[in-house]
């Protein structure tokens, strides 16, 4: 009988640590998710460099910066006269999420503009904002695009235009 109690004793001993060694505990968390209001950027202005004189001898290039200002470079080659045409850069509006940040990205390598069989390469393309840009507390902001035009030396008069796009894209960071 001392046997049996002992067993019995023993069992109600290991049922009690055994129930407290399968204790558990619950916690619950919310799900939450907050839609924005997509980035959109769509084109105001085209850009233009406007009128450039060329030298028959010499090669050149006309920087338009990003608030439309012009001057030349690259071997003296080009001229910016009096009648100036209409330069301007790029304009495009940028709406999104009021106060959001975005990243611009712009062309990383040349356009070709044409005007018949004649071809000229637009580069270097700049911004501003640069890199980076600050949607206003309406939503919106204006971000300009400025480059630079390779000109031959006797370059063929004409019109010139690109027939390929030339992509700004931007996205929230």
């Amino acid at each position: 009988m001392k046997n049996i109690n002992k067993v019995v004793l023993a069992a109600a001993v290991l049922i009690g640590f055994s129930s407290n060694s399968f204790a558990q505990a619950t916690a619950t968390a919310a799900a939450s998710a907050t839609i924005i209001t997509p980035i959109s950027i769509t084109k105001t202005v085209d850009l233009n460099f406007g009128n450039i004189a060329v030298s028959a001898t010499t090669a050149g290039t006309v920087i338009l910066d990003p608030t439309g200002s012009r001057s030349t470079g690259g071997g003296g080659g080009v001229t910016l006269p009096a009648t100036t045409g209409s330069p301007t850069a790029a304009s495009f509006d940028v709406a999104g999420a009021a106060s959001f940040t975005y990243a611009i990205t712009l062309p990383s390598s040349s356009v070709n503009i044409t005007s018949g069989l004649n071809t000229m390469a637009v580069s270097t393309f700049t911004s501003s904002p640069s890199a980076t840009g600050l949607l206003s507390s309406g939503g919106t902001q204006t971000l300009t695009v400025g480059a630079t035009i390779a000109v031959a030396a006797g370059q063929a008069p004409g019109t010139y235009t690109n027939s390929t796009a030339l992509p700004v894209t931007v996205n929230y960071n």
